[in-house]
Formats: structure tokens, C-alpha cells, sequence
């Protein structure tokens, strides 16, 4: 019956002048299958849990919203929530507490004879006191809360006609994970899990029609003794797509004064094209927004009385999605330099410019997951990239770190980032020193770490983010990354070596380094090139010399040779050649190398060096 109601309720609606189409909500479907089918009795509603949902008429939050969707005939609705009441409407509370009174003195009230009724008169009056009494205990005790409503569904399955839905809301501070461990829970945490366990494994309650659904962030953040049970489901509300957005600002339009267009001059030149429709652009540039973030926006346009412009749309995303994820797991970049900045690495520039950023621009299959980034410590790899996310003109989040040291919450920000991920239209993803962000797999890495990895790898290979999601990966340590990661289909597809420039890079890198020399430094290419620097000399350390030289410009050639024979590379030569040589075998273009038409024997070689120096302890 639900799933009738629910299409019912989808229909196209006139929020304006158009007609748009509301928003079908896929969570709410899966929902009402698994309860009219009876699959499961004990349900987990998590993901974007504290947004608004459009219910025929307006938007509101979701437990209003699923109240609304299944608000049926023969179905008894209870909501609780931690520290407030145990909420049922006027009409149903008298029900129950029939149903109640019936169970507990075994008499079934619709049969009684007037006589019989005012014989066990004081026996019913007395139970129905007693339901009022545990309605009053349950305000502050979520304990007992949770035992009365347990009691409920017995008593529904006893003396009821109605089915009852019970809606748990904020269940991860009733029922929270903790560190997992049952034996550091308090008195009240344990008696709670011990009542939901019970309850959602009795076999008479998931036999019966009744249903309990736990409203929660992430079913991570629930205690794993209730989430792990086979009986309990999960349904996740993603965040809200572009058509929905869309549906928002037309009828939030027909419902207020505030003004939804973006000015003219912040939309691409459409030449002769038709003028755009302005709410399915904001709609579009919105994306990653919630609905109440995006009537944040509409609000705060209204009352400065002027239209909402991209300035105010770039701020609101960047802040909503750092609200949801935390500061300390992501920020966004904003590259300022683009490829024409970048001294030197004019092979790789060129492959850049022909063949990985036009993949990456693809909008479906044929785009390409990412790329890892490969090199010796100093190469520039971060320097590149950030170009390179220039160049593609798209939001770029900087992954800082998604584990956590609490029990559960490396799960839960992961949710938190899919979720974001899944609701903007295009993003890069920078991950710097991604060897120390990703561990391994294997025995020996710890569980967190492994379900991390796993979760992150199918993330990059998951069609639906196919074209939408880019991964920019740097690491001097690519062997450290998990080979699943390293594999075709995710960024293994494309890994680059950065190197230490050479040849005319190498003379490139020279003549900007010794730009602020000026007259001191004229004629000294040759010079630095073929003696007067090492042969392996890395563009941080370039960008080092060229800052002293800023710093105190020397005033002749000696003291320009001076200040460079002064210069002693740190003692890391040893790790930085095990490094390049890492990079060079995990190579997956040959026009990438230093000798395109590199041999098998060369390779060999490579692999030999790599076990000597990690014979010396070199890794």
C-alpha cells in the first residue's frame, strides 16, 4: 500500500508558471518495499539525514517526511527521540492504551458484557494508568524509553488490529558505537543494547508486522552489536541531485520574494542562444549544496535584497562541505598557476596538454580515473598538479586525512566524503603524500586501514563516479601504495614519473634559477650545467638557490660561484635514487621514461638496483 501512495504522491505538481517535476525520492521506495514485504522488521534510515524532503506540499525534515509518506490507514506511528517524549497522536495514543490494558489484565474489551466491564473495571483502569505512567517515565530515560516501546510491539502483536511503525530518531546517541567494546560501556549504554539486541532478534517481532526504523547519520555510528545483525537493513538518503535542487528553487520561488537568478554576466556566453533558465543554472552550480544549505543561500540573498551571484554560491559549497567533512579531513585549492608557469619538463607538459587533460575532461566512461604521481622527494610533482587542476577549471578538495582515532568515525567521515562526492558534478580529489593516506590491504595492516583501502579503491572504480571524480595522487613512495590501487581501471591506469630535469629542462631550470643574479650570473649556464651543480639536482633545490640569491643577490661572478660551491645537498641522495627507481618500474607509459625505447634488460636493472639499496636499509 505504501508503494501506491508513494508514486500517488510523485506526480507532477504547479509550483510556478512551469511545471516541474518533484523529486522522487529512490531511499523512500526501498523503504516501503522492505516493510510491505516483511524482508526485514528493523530498519537503519542514514546518509543525508538532516536535510529537507519534499512531501507533496513543502519541504521538511525527514522524520515529518516519513510520517507524511506513511500515513495510512491500519498502520499506528510512534516517534522518540533521546530526551523527549515517546510522540503518538491523540487518537492512536487511545488505542494503544486499549491494546494495553487488554494485554496486561487478558481481557479482550470489545467483548465484555456492561456487567463484566464494571467487574474488572479497576483492573483496566489501573493498566491504562500504568501505560500513561511509562509515556511520562520515558521523557529523559531513553532506557526506558526503549523497553516501553519494545513492550509496545508485543503488546501490538497481542491486542492490536493496527500494525505500529516506530521511528527511532538521533539512534547514534541512544545506541552509540563507542570504541566497540561492551565491556567499557556504562550501566544504561548496556542495558540499551541488550533491549534493542533482544528485541531485534526475537523471532515473534521479525515474524510480526510491526517495524522499528533507527534515523542515524551513518549505521557505522551505531553500536556494532544492533548494526551487524543480519535482520537489521540499511537504507541511505543520498544528497540531493540537480533535479532536486531545481524542484527546490522553483518552488521555494513560489513561496517567498527572494530572487534565485544568477546576474547575466556570471553565466557562460550564450552568443545567440536562447537566455538560460536561471534556476536550472544555479540548480547546476549548486551542486554538493543540501537543500538547507541552498535555503541558507536563498535567505541570505533576500535580506542584502540583491540576486544570488557565483561569488556566494563558490563560498556556500566550500563551507558546507567543510562543515560536513571537517577542516582537518579536507580543504579546497585554489591553483593560481597554470602549466605555462611550470619551468621545464617539457615531455611531460606535452603529454599533458594532448592526451591527460582532454581524458579527464571526458564526461562518462571514457574519462580517466585519475593518475598517480611518481618521484624522488622535491621533483615538483605537488607544483605540476596543482597546474594541472588549474587547467581543468573544476572544484579541487584536498584530502588531508579521513582516518580517525575514534572507534568508528574513519567509517563515518568516508560516508560523509562519498556522499559529497556522489552530489557534485565534477571534482578533483588531491591527495598528497598518498602513501601515508591509503595503507595496504594485506596481514599485517591494521582492520581501519584495510576497510579504508578497500572502500577508497571502489570508489575509484566505480562507474557511477566514472567522469565525475578525478584522482590526483603524490607520493614519493608509490610501491608503498596498495597494488589494487595501483591497478588498470583505477589510477594505475595513468602513473607519471617526475624526475630530476635533464638536458634542456635541466638548462631551463638554470636560467630561472639564476634570473635575480642578473649581470652576475650571465654566462654561467654552461658552467652550472656541466660542473658547477650535480648531475641529479631536484627542482626544490633549484627553487632553493633562486631564493638565496633573491635574498642576498650577489655583486660578481665570484660571488655567485661562491654562494654556489657553498651549497651542500642533504645526505637523502641514496633514498631519493631508490625513489626515482620506484617511480621509473611503476611507469605505465613508455613515452613517460627517460628512453622511450627502454629494454628489458634496462628495466632488469632498475629492479636489480631497487634490492641492493633496500639491502642497505634503504626504503
Amino acid at each position: 500500500m505504501w508503494n501506491t501512495l508513494h508514486f500517488r504522491s510523485q506526480r507532477p505538481v504547479e509550483v510556478m508558471s512551469n511545471s516541474v517535476t518533484p523529486p522522487s525520492y529512490d531511499f523512500f521506495s526501498q523503504f516501503a518495499r522492505i516493510v510491505n514485504s516483511g524482508q526485514a522488521r528493523s530498519i537503519i534510515i542514514s546518509g543525508n539525514v538532516n536535510d529537507l524532503f519534499f512531501d507533496g506540499q513543502g519541504y521538511e525534515p525527514l522524520v515529518p517526511f516519513l510520517l507524511n509518506k506513511t500515513q495510512v490507514g491500519g498502520l499506528i506511528q510512534v516517534v522518540y527521540e533521546l530526551n523527549g517524549p515517546v510522540r503518538i497522536s491523540d487518537g492512536d495514543r487511545a488505542k494503544l492504551r486499549e491494546a494495553w490494558a487488554a494485554w496486561k489484565t487478558g481481557v479482550d474489551l470489545n467483548s465484555l458484557a456492561i456487567k463484566d466491564m464494571t467487574a474488572e473495571s479497576s483492573k483496566i483502569d489501573l493498566r491504562r494508568r500504568e501505560f500513561d505512567q511509562y509515556l511520562r517515565d520515558a521523557i529523559g530515560n531513553a532506557t526506558q524509553a526503549l523497553e516501553f516501546l519494545r513492550q509496545l510491539t508485543i503488546c501490538s502483536r497481542a491486542a492490536l488490529r493496527e500494525n505500529l511503525l516506530i521511528f527511532v530518531e538521533a539512534a547514534d546517541m541512544l545506541l552509540p558505537a563507542g570504541d566497540g567494546n561492551i565491556a567499557r560501556m556504562n550501566d544504561a549504554q548496556l542495558r540499551r543494547v541488550a533491549i534493542v539486541t533482544d528485541w531485534f532478534s526475537d523471532p515473534e517481532f521479525f515474524a510480526g508486522k510491526d517495524s522499528v526504523c533507527l534515523v542515524t547519520e551513518s549505521r557505522s555510528q551505531i553500536h556494532p552489536r544492533v548494526a551487524r545483525l543480519p535482520q537489521v537493513l540499511s537504507v541511505s538518503a543520498p544528497s540531493p541531485d540537480t533535479a532536486t535542487r531545481h524542484h527546490f528553487l522553483h518552488w521555494h520561488g513560489s513561496h517567498s520574494e527572494v530572487s534565485s537568478e544568477i546576474p547575466i554576466d556570471d553565466v557562460e556566453d550564450q552568443g545567440e542562444a536562447p537566455e538560460p533558465d536561471q534556476t536550472q543554472v544555479l540548480a547546476e552550480a549548486t551542486a554538493g549544496l543540501s537543500i538547507h544549505a541552498l535555503r541558507q543561500l536563498l535567505l541570505a540573498a533576500a535580506y542584502n535584497n540583491k540576486p544570488v551571484c557565483r561569488g556566494d554560491v563558490v563560498k556556500q559549497v566550500e563551507y558546507f562541505i567543510q562543515t560536513q567533512l571537517g577542516e582537518d579531513v579536507v580543504e579546497f585549492k585554489k591553483p593560481e598557476h597554470s602549466l605555462e608557469s611550470v619551468i621545464g619538463a617539457k615531455r611531460l607538459k606535452d603529454f599533458l596538454n594532448k592526451y591527460m587533460l582532454p581524458r579527464l575532461k571526458l564526461p562518462d566512461d571514457r574519462a580517466l580515473p585519475g593518475a598517480a604521481v611518481a618521484g624522488p622527494i622535491g621533483g615538483g610533482k605537488t607544483f605540476i598538479f596543482e597546474a594541472v587542476a588549474a587547467e581543468l577549471d573544476m572544484p579541487v578538495l584536498v584530502l588531508k586525512s579521513i582516518r580517525s582515532q575514534w572507534f568508528g568515525q574513519t567509517d563515518v567521515i568516508f560516508e560523509r566524503l562519498k556522499r559529497v562526492l556522489t552530489a557534485l558534478e565534477k571534482v578533483v580529489i588531491f591527495v598528497d603524500e598518498a602513501d601515508t593516506q591509503f595503507g595496504g590491504v594485506g596481514e599485517g595492516a591494521h582492520e581501519t586501514e584495510r576497510r579504508l583501502t578497500g572502500k577508497i579503491q571502489g570508489m575509484m572504480s566505480d562507474p557511477a563516479l566514472r567522469g565525475k571524480v578525478i584522482w590526483l595522487l603524490m607520493t614519493a613512495r608509490i610501491h608503498l601504495l596498495s597494488p589494487d590501487i595501483r591497478r588498470p581501471g583505477r589510477v594505475g591506469d595513468l602513473i607519471i614519473p617526475v624526475l630530476d630535469p635533464t638536458g634542456e629542462d635541466r638548462r631551463e631550470f638554470i636560467n630561472w634559477m639564476l634570473g635575480p643574479a642578473g649581470a652576475a650570473g650571465e654566462g654561467l649556464v654552461d658552467w652550472l650545467d656541466e660542473e658547477g651543480l650535480p648531475p641529479e639536482f631536484s627542482a626544490a633545490g633549484f627553487a632553493a638557490l633562486r631564493s638565496e640569491l633573491k635574498a642576498i643577490p650577489p655583486q660578481s661572478e665570484m660571488d655567485l660561484k661562491s654562494t654556489i660551491d657553498d651549497f651542500i645537498q642533504p645526505a637523502i641522495g641514496l633514498t631519493r635514487r631508490y625513489q626515482t627507481l620506484q617511480a621509473l618500474v611503476n611507469c605505465t607509459r613508455k613515452s613517460l621514461l627517460p628512453d622511450p625505447q627502454v629494454t628489458e634488460e634496462a628495466r632488469a636493472q632498475w629492479d636489480a638496483e631497487i634490492r641492493l639499496l633496500e639491502a642497505q636499509g634503504i626504503r
